[in-house]
């Protein structure tokens, strides 16, 4: 029968193996598959996926999470994540300087207490590795400062010793909501060796269930048949997945064994198999948020048969469609009825994020709008520079002067417009502030100086992003397409990691890194592309969206 193994530890956390021993242990073993979860680090996962390339076992990316809940040291499992995430690998590298300054400081109290020890010496000692306290108990053993590690941990580092520093942690819940937005599946690891009791146990699993928890470590090597069979019924009680392993360390675990733990240890691919299974239905999403031209929409404006099918498939299995776009809420509008897209359901994100919109109620849920000064202060700068700046009326495009730039605009944007002497005052006889300001020019050089001189004037007021190279979006600092993602899954209360966003151009960045998967179109600008988890390999032409449904999507 075939066998896994869903916790091991190589020397880049604190185990004896290499990544490339452990796969050649875990073949030597008969395991069909094992997963590299070392502490609060991912650097032996390439060395593990070179040394597995061709031969007959599955490398499973994994993470061991030393989290802080209520005074005890609690430990989550991060199976199948992306760990060259940008955000992910952000925050490892963050946690990792947080530890490097912990450990400074604990050898420093280890020299106070007589201990010839420096933090580089132990580095170099234990090179490439996530320094723990067990490389410490080992240091002092083989140094001679003590008969063993069990002593090194009594007199000098354990929880309650002179020399111990308690590091920075991030809690329970948030290792699983860092798992999960790193496309993983969060697994409690080894409740039953946290000692609590039964009540305040489902009191943690209860609350990390709510988080987003997705399995418990129910089958590990030190359990006896009562505590398998416990764990395995708070699984069920909370409809949790089983997950199991030995927790193999090597020789700083002497006795405990890959695959088989303490002798007794069984762990069937069964286990592996649900937990791919709901990988591959939570890799699914339902929620997508497109921006309109340059992605659903081709360069006619139009929407292909086989892309209504995609949509209307989508919609029937409960998904929701948002249109997120820079345009106006009246032009997103108009072009959603002329394109037939009446779904259930949908949502309209417009002016690059400064205003949702509800379609079924007919009423914005969540507006960022810009102060009058705000609008003054744009439209002196754009003046000054003879850049064509424009903002809004709840129904007119709003411009201090007719220009070839507006008539270009409104070939797209059928909105009317008004020329009035000063925009700023006008909008506030209205007592109206505007979504957004834009400015268009067909010489991107001159765009750009406008947009450098107006981010230095405003210190940091607005965002002034592209959304082509001929138009320059200005709109509130706390107003993004990303921020906008992030409002309406909290809304709707769809984690973002079941979000995709689909989009071409830098105003749909911020949109991108929220969702669980970011897709920019083969026909987006680079920095686009740098931004986004796929790139499709069709363009807006080609269909390129079709690609969102047939990988990600319900």
């Amino acid at each position: 029968m075939k066998t896994v193994d869903l916790h091991v530890h190589s020397t880049k956390s604190d185990g004896s193996f290499t990544p490339t021993q452990l796969v050649d242990y875990a073949i030597e073993k008969g395991l069909s598959a094992f997963a590299l979860t070392d502490h609060d680090t991912t650097e032996g996962l390439a060395e593990a996926f070179k040394a597995a390339k061709g031969k007959d076992i599955e490398v499973i990316p994994g993470i061991e999470f030393s989290t802080e809940y209520q005074g005890k040291d609690i430990h989550i499992l991060g199976l199948y994540i992306d760990y060259e995430g940008e955000e992910f690998k952000k925050y490892l590298v963050d946690f990792q300087n947080s530890r490097t300054l912990r450990n400074e400081k604990m050898c420093r109290k280890l020299t106070e207490h007589g201990v010839n020890i420096t933090y580089r010496e132990l580095q170099e000692r234990f090179p490439k590795a996530v320094l723990t306290r067990a490389h410490y108990a080992k240091f002092l053993w083989e140094e001679g400062y003590v008969s063993s590690m069990k002593e090194a941990f009594e007199r000098y580092i354990g929880d309650h010793a002179p020399c111990f520093l308690p590091r920075e942690k991030v809690t329970p819940v948030q290792a699983v909501e860092l798992i999960l937005g790193a496309k993983g599946v969060p697994i409690l690891a080894h409740p039953v060796l946290y000692g609590m009791s039964d009540e305040r146990l489902e009191t943690l699993v209860a609350t990390l269930k709510e988080a987003g928890l997705v399995g418990i470590e129910a089958v590990y090597s030190t359990y006896n048949n009562a505590e398998e069979r416990k764990m395995k019924a708070l699984a069920k009680k909370y409809d949790l997945l089983i997950s199991g392993g030995s927790d193999f360390h090597g020789t700083t675990k002497p006795g405990l064994d890959l695959a088989t733990g303490y002798g007794k240890l069984f762990i069937p691919y069964e286990i592996l198999e649900k937990i791919k299974e709901y990988r591959n239905s939570a890799m699914k999403c339902n929620i997508l948020f497109s921006d309109m031209d340059g992605t659903l929409l081709n360069d006619k404006k139009e929407i292909s048969p086989q892309v209504y099918e995609a949509i209307d498939k989508f919609t029937k299995n409960g998904g929701k469609l948002v249109l997120s776009s820079g345009r106006p809420l009246d032009s997103i509008l108009e072009t959603k009825e002329k394109l037939g897209l009446n779904y259930p359901g949908m949502y309209v994100i417009a002016y690059n994020g400064a205003l949702v919109y509800d379609c079924q109620e007919n009423k914005p849920i969540f507006e960022q709008k810009l102060p009058i000064d705000y609008v003054n202060q744009s439209m002196k700068i754009a003046v000054n520079q003879n850049v064509h700046c424009q903002t809004y009326s709840d129904t007119h495009i709003v411009v201090e002067k007719d220009t070839k730039e507006l008539q270009i605009y409104r070939e797209h944007i059928h909105m009317p417009y008004i020329v009035v002497k000063n925009a700023g005052e006008y909008l506030k006889s209205l007592e109206i502030e505007p979504y957004k300001l834009i400015a268009i020019e067909l010489n991107h050089e001159k765009l750009e100086n406008f947009r450098k001189e107006l981010i230095e004037k405003m210190k940091g007021k607005i965002h002034a992003i592209y959304s082509s190279v001929k138009y320059l979006e200005i709109i509130h600092k706390n107003a993004s397409k990303g921020n906008a993602v992030k409002f309406l899954c909290d809304y709707l209360q769809i984690p973002v990691h079941q979000a995709v966003a689909a989009g071409d151009a830098a105003n749909d960045i911020s949109m991108l890194k929220a969702a669980g998967v970011g897709v920019a179109m083969k026909n987006a600008t680079e920095d686009t592309k740098a931004a986004a988890d796929y790139i499709t390999k069709k363009n807006n032409n080609e269909d390129g969206i079709l690609e969102l449904f047939e990988n990600w999507l319900i």
